[in-house]
């Protein structure tokens, strides 16, 4: 069965504060999603279990990565290992990111 074509540019309003995470697959180990973010986030560090790539698609993104001050800008793409430490300390309004995460396999 082939799967329904979706656009990844289709409803990309940022929320009111926050981010949106919408799923975009989930296959074995593999997880795929898109994020939308405001530019009102309250900073949550994550140390993930899983590693995780992810490609700033529109907008302008300060990441803390284990201690350090990422910048990036559309078209900046970064791997975040399985337990580094993370934090999304600021995003532009409508910031939109693909995010890719590969979870340990479960054989």
């Amino acid at each position: 069965m082939v799967a329904p074509v979706d656009n990844l540019f289709a409803d990309v309003r940022p929320p009111a504060d926050g981010e949106r995470f919408d799923t975009i697959l989930r296959h074995k180990n593999l997880h795929v999603e898109r994020i939308v973010s405001s530019s009102s986030i309250t900073p949550q560090t994550y140390v993930q279990t899983q590693d995780e790539w992810v490609l700033l698609l529109q907008g302008e993104a300060m990441v803390t990565v284990a201690g350090e001050s990422v910048s990036l800008k559309a078209g900046d793409h970064l791997f975040l290992p399985a337990g580094v430490s993370h934090t999304v300390e600021r995003t532009s309004d409508g910031a939109l990111w693909l995010a890719v995460h590969l979870h340990p396999s479960t054989l």
